[in-house]
């Protein structure tokens, strides 16, 4: 067998990775044996994967010495940190699987044999690691004439919603859930239901949504005009609505619960590389992968922090190193696609077709330090532009020089690049800026072009210990300059930020800036400068903060459109409707009374009560905690949450049973809030009086409000601990949300959840 040997596997240097970049391999990427036991090691992997990417070569006539120089090339590649491919091909490079590709897009036509081989089809790239996106815009509207049943049809909508569940009971390889983007086109007559479509907590929780907005729909909006929507049957108006109206709606529901997102669908189509195949519907999960109906691409990132030279008088950036590893990168990510199995004969066929590689980048908010350049400054801007620029450049000239080995990618002639003057090139596409969540943990720096989220966090471990971890380059840096302390990370840790830290000289606090440090324009800037560079799209997530009003989020749409992005992604803190419990891995030493043999009774509920109903603001929406007490004192709590039904609903239900029981068994009311209060979910809520961090922590809350306004009420602490941690309000994990693994703070990217301290992340 041609590449690294066994035998060579002896002589490979050592590989430098962090506790948590092994953790996160541990935990999802190394082989593991039937009872999940890993059974490589991190630079197994490294050489089980550079060993199959560079066995491609053999195709184009290379001998085995070649192969090898290539796979060794590849390993030092991915083991010195500098660039990494996209999740799948670590997972599943050498593997019975093969499936080595990220992003998919599948179409649904309007027929039911249409709708549900997409499911299928879904549920099979799901299982192999991928994650697929779908335009709904072909499906007729709800209520529409059905000829071969001779009823209406039930609209995109309730179809949704059937993927959804689809991929709930499917989990992708064993290491990765479900991930689906769902898009609709602005001028469909259903598209006030599918703007609405995530606005109950629970609903649709393996999909991203986003709308498809037309230019003719922009233009309207600024018209103040009123604009059709167009049977996608036969192509008539179907009604009319006001732009503003819908426009305004979209704006609110984004800034209410993180969703829709936008893309701009015109756009995308002008950079469509191959038009004559048909029109770009839809994007991979996160949006920046915008594709064909069966086809997918192979993503991979530079890491630009490694990108840099240091001096006595500063940093500079290492153009040589960054050209010669796009140039090996390129390379690569071609040979994916020929040793890739596709999990369809259409997705192989049109893969291969036009032969679609993204590469793109992470680390960008590490380089910018280096350089001591502000993120939130023209001059980052500016240069963020020439990167991309320089990285485009020598990606195109390197699918050049591979066309010229290899030949063109097959569809050309029927490509945009088909023109007396046009580049010969091996790839229809090169560059895509990609979200990097577990990625950038892997290669220890910050996440795509995203600024850092955080200088510092706590991690929880046994026994209610905490650990204080912080960013490498601010702790080297404040070592450096003298006033790093333990408590003062503490401090930082808790903020999330050194903006309002007296400690911290001024220049400190403009480089080391974070997402919420940054307004959302410098955000969208950033993005765009990025954007006018990249063949496909840019994967950014623009932070708002808790007090942020629609119409900054319309703001940083109106700009988006204005400086040529193609889609867009907000967060606005404590607004994302996805609840992830905080379960810590904590010890925790409790004594409790036995009951007694065969356990307690409750007394029965009585016939009469008395009590009152209060209105509790969680990120989950309003809910309503009903107390009612008779003369032995409280006895029920009935809770509901928005509407009826729903998962969310259905749980808050339950604990309202459960604690029902509790009283009327004879637990104290002080026990009960104790151990409620203080539970921490992915979207805290702020309403007066302060932090609501979880439907749990809100029934918590009214309990403790009904008994203080009682005259007879006594505690000796009302158990605001939260199970013995008491955080404060300002903290970045109230203000953002926990992780459920390790309860450090969640990340918001690109409409996943990431947790930089133990790898967990989720999509959708």
């Amino acid at each position: 067998m041609s590449g690294i040997s066994a035998t060579d596997k002896k002589t490979l240097p050592p590989i430098k990775l962090t506790d948590n970049a092994i953790t996160v391999l541990e935990k999802r990427y190394l082989k593991r044996d039937k009872d999940g036991t890993p059974t490589e090691t991190p630079t197994e992997m490294f050489v089980r994967v550079a060993n199959n990417i560079a066995s491609a070569d053999a195709s184009y006539g290379a001998t085995e010495k070649e192969i090898k120089e290539t796979a060794k090339k590849f390993y030092s590649l991915m083991t010195d940190l500098d660039f990494l491919p996209n999740s799948p091909t670590l997972m599943n490079a050498g593997h019975e699987l093969q499936q080595l590709s990220a992003c998919f897009v599948l179409p649904v036509d309007d027929s039911m044999e249409s709708i549900f081989e997409a499911v299928k089809d879904a549920a099979l790239i799901h299982k192999s690691g991928g994650g697929t996106g779908f335009s709904f815009s072909r499906l007729r509207p709800s209520g529409d004439f059905v000829l071969t049943t001779k009823g209406v049809s039930s609209g995109p909508v309730s179809f949704m919603k059937v993927f959804n569940a689809a991929t709930e009971a499917v989990k992708q390889g064993g290491t990765r859930r479900g991930a689906n983007m769902g898009i609709l086109r602005v001028d469909h007559p259903d598209i006030l239901d599918f703007i609405d479509s995530k606005k109950e907590c629970g609903e649709l929780q393996n999909f991203n949504i986003s709308v498809a907005l037309t230019e003719k729909f922009m233009q309207a909006v600024d018209d103040n005009d009123s604009y059709a929507l167009i049977s996608p049957r036969g192509g008539e108006e179907m009604g009319r609505l006001q732009a503003r109206e819908v426009f305004d709606k979209i704006v609110n529901l984004a800034w209410e619960t993180g969703d829709p997102g936008i893309i701009f669908i015109d756009r995308m189509n002008r950079d469509n590389p191959t038009p004559s195949l048909g029109d770009i519907e839809s994007t991979n999960p996160c949006g920046e992968q915008p594709l064909l109906p069966y086809e997918a691409c192979n993503l991979g990132s530079i890491n630009l922090s490694h990108m840099i030279i240091e001096k006595e008088d500063g940093s500079e950036i290492n153009w040589e190193k960054l050209k010669s590893v796009v140039i090996s990168a390129v390379h690569f990510l071609d040979n994916v696609i020929e040793v890739n199995r596709y999990p369809l004969k259409k997705i192989n066929d049109l893969a291969k077709g036009n032969r679609k590689i993204g590469l793109g980048i992470m680390g960008w908010a590490d380089m910018l330090i280096k350089l001591k350049i502000p993120y939130n400054s023209e001059k980052a801007v500016e240069l963020g532009a020439k990167l991309m620029n320089f990285i485009s450049d020598e990606g195109t000239s390197a699918s050049s020089t591979l066309a010229e080995k290899r030949g063109v990618f097959p569809n050309f002639d029927q490509s945009v690049f088909n023109t007396p003057d046009g580049q010969r090139v091996r790839n229809a596409t090169v560059t895509t800026i990609a979200p990097t969540g577990t990625l950038s943990i892997i290669a220890d720096c910050s996440s795509g072009i995203e600024p850092l989220f955080a200088l510092s966090f706590i991690r929880n471990v046994l026994d209610n210990q905490e650990l204080v971890e912080t960013n490498d380059l601010f702790e080297a840096h404040a070592k450096k300059e003298g006033y790093y302390s333990e408590g003062l990370m503490k401090s930082i840790a808790d903020k999330g930020s050194v903006a309002d830290i007296d400690e911290i000289p001024k220049e400190d606090k403009e480089t080391f800036v974070t997402a919420h440090d940054i307004s959302p324009e410098w955000h969208i800037k950033m993005q765009a400068a990025f954007q006018n560079y990249t063949d496909n799209a840019v994967s950014k997530t623009v932070n708002f903060s808790h007090e942020a009003t629609p119409k900054d989020v319309e703001n940083v749409y109106r700009l988006a459109s204005e400086l040529g992005c193609k889609g867009v992604t907000i967060y606005r803190d404590g607004s994302k409707d996805t609840q992830v419990l905080n379960i810590k891995k904590e010890e925790v030493k409790e004594k409790f009374p036995y009951a007694p043999p065969g356990g307690i009774d409750p007394r029965p509920r009585p016939d009469k009560t008395f009590g009152k109903t209060q209105k509790i603001v969680t990120g989950c929406g309003n809910v309503y905690v009903t107390i009612n007490e008779d003369e032995y004192g409280l006895c029920e709590v009935f809770t509901q949450i928005g509407k009826s039904g729903g998962c969310a609903a259905s749980q808050s239900e339950a604990i309202g049973r459960l604690i029902s029981l509790s009283l009327r068994a004879g637990v104290k009311n002080e026990a009960i809030i104790k151990h409620l209060r203080g539970i921490r979910c992915s979207s805290p809520a702020r309403q007066k009086g302060g932090q609501v961090l979880s439907c749990a922590d809100a029934i918590a809350i009214a309990m403790k409000n009904y008994l203080e306004d009682r005259p007879d009420f006594k505690t000796e602490s009302t158990a605001s601990e939260g199970g013995g941690k008491n955080i404060a309000d300002d903290s970045l994990v109230y203000q953002i949300g926990a992780c459920p693994d390790c309860g450090g703070v969640i990340e918001h990217e690109s409409g996943c959840l990431v947790c930089r301290l133990c790898g967990f992340s989720k999509c959708g």
